[in-house]
């Protein structure tokens, strides 16, 4: 077993015994990039001399004796949506391709000050506008497990840089699917929390109400570890949720003996693979055997998820994205006439043609004549969407289906039928819309291609969707596969 293939509690205890350092850990990291990266494409902008800085400090605490965080000297990546302070952010956009933040993040600050060591930034869709990470304006990250195949997207560089064994976890965040259908493409745990319960404060907005950042790890318990890291209340964002936050990784008892689960017949129906299906069927076995029971129940309102989905998420990136005028920070057209071209010219050079889209489709909605007919409506639909989730959850304690129709997708293969795109995030989008956390992890191959199963919980009851991917993980195979790059 190579580092980067242990656990993090492996890693902490091989770090502390001294018969590892973080500093070979990051060579190790640098050295898998340099070996696996021209094909896989999942990283934008690496941090080699800030990240040895990072694990040599973390060397020099451990030989002191102090007492480190579980994730110091950890290798990481981040999403480049998420800034870091003196570290390039783009969004994968031509914007901000010359964009250095001057301050961090909050969950950047959180993995700073437990000394994990992030070795760069990871590829995205531009503006996490995307589930093909083939948005990006600068290169396509390619999925390990077959390089001719997306990865998923929008995080689909933090799931390929962990599938492909560069990094010991990445972060990512999640719209509409954008951590947990990345996961399933990659064969890798994506974890998306409860809205709120993560800060955003330095997560360059896409739909405000709606993002989300989470961990991409190989196992449920380095989630857990990770979520203990990020999770939080944050007086500097203002949807942060004061809550109080659990041990995470204590509640992986892998016990699940008369947990109560909700299959939504509108996630297995059509348009399911039948080998996606299957897998699926066939992890409801395992939960059965380990004591917990499960009951078909209906989502009535799935239907109208993508819909509204689109509508809402596109009128927020429309706002959001109205700051990049080429005036403050970014590309700057050049010589323009006045400010009216300047604005113009900026944004037409600037954004690539997804963003425009969603821009044109929000500013629409959003328009005098049509508010009431889309933006207001399609938030009443969001409503019944969240009710179908409140209903469900008087009867069970989880619901599970699929994290994704299909499996992984060739490149190229519907970058030009957008419809056709938004559809593969038609079993994540609802989750996000009802702001509940979910997880995507490894339950088969299909064709020797991942599949992933999602766990679906109550608001801010990570703990029990952990407890159950955990008990799944422990009595299967899955998540121990590797793509054979």
């Amino acid at each position: 077993m190579t580092p980067l293939e242990m656990s993090i509690s492996e890693l902490k205890q091989a770090l502390t015994d001294r018969k590892l350092s973080a500093s070979e850990l990051a060579d190790a990291s640098y050295r898998r990039i340099a070996e696996t990266d021209e094909r896989v494409q999942a990283f934008l902008t690496l941090n080699e001399e800030g990240a040895r800085e990072q694990a040599s400090l973390t060397d020099g605490r451990i030989a002191q004796g102090e007492a480190v965080d579980i994730l110091a000297g950890v290798p990481a990546g981040i999403k480049d949506n998420i800034v870091t302070e003196g570290l390039r952010t783009t969004c994968a956009s031509r914007f901000l391709d010359n964009y250095k933040p001057i301050y961090d993040g909050t969950v950047s600050r959180k993995l700073r000050d437990a000394q994990v060591v992030t070795i760069g930034k990871l590829n995205m869709d531009e503006f996490a506008m995307g589930g093909s990470n083939e948005n990006s304006a600068f290169k396509s990250t390619r999925n390990p497990w077959d390089l001719e195949r997306v990865p998923g997207g929008s995080s689909g560089g933090s799931a390929a840089a962990v599938a492909a064994g560069q990094v010991s976890f990445a972060l990512g965040s999640d719209t509409g699917g954008s951590i947990r259908q990345p996961a399933s493409y990659c064969g890798v745990v994506g974890l998306k929390p409860t809205y709120g319960l993560v800060s955003r404060f330095g997560l360059v907005a896409f739909a405000s109400s709606l993002d989300q950042i989470g961990p991409l790890t190989r196992s449920v318990e380095d989630a857990a570890h990770v979520l203990q890291a990020i999770a939080g209340y944050d007086k500097m964002d203002s949807t942060s949720a004061d809550v109080s936050i659990p041990d995470y990784a204590e509640a992986l008892t892998g016990d699940v003996k008369g947990l109560r689960i909700g299959v939504p017949k509108e996630y297995i129906g059509q348009g399911v693979d039948p080998k996606v299906k299957e897998a699926v069927l066939a992890a409801l076995n395992v939960f059965e055997s380990l004591g917990a029971t499960w009951e078909e129940v209906s989502m009535p309102h799935t239907d109208y998820a993508v819909a509204t989905y689109y509508l809402l998420a596109s009128s927020e990136a429309s706002s959001n994205l109205a700051r990049f005028d080429g005036v403050r920070y970014g590309v700057r057209a050049d010589n323009p006439d006045n400010l009216l071209q300047l604005y113009h010219e900026s944004r037409s050079q600037g954004f690539g043609p997804e963003v425009k889209r969603r821009i044109m489709l929000g500013t629409y909605a959003l328009s005098s004549g049509y508010y009431d007919a889309y933006y207001l409506k399609a938030q009443k639909v969001r409503t019944l969407i969240k009710q179908d989730f409140d209903e469900a959850f008087n009867q069970y304690d989880i619901l599970l289906g699929p994290t994704a129709p299909t499996t992984a997708f060739r490149l190229g293969e519907q970058i030009d039928d957008p419809l056709a795109m938004y559809l593969n995030d038609i079993l994540t989008i609802p989750v996000s819309l009802a702001g509940v956390p979910a997880i995507s992890i490894p339950c088969g191959l299909a064709d020797g291609l991942p599949v992933g199963l999602q766990l679906i919980g109550k608001a801010f009851q990570e703990t029990t969707v952990l407890r159950a991917a955990h008990a799944f993980e422990q009595h299967t195979e899955y998540h121990k596969l590797r793509p054979q790059l």
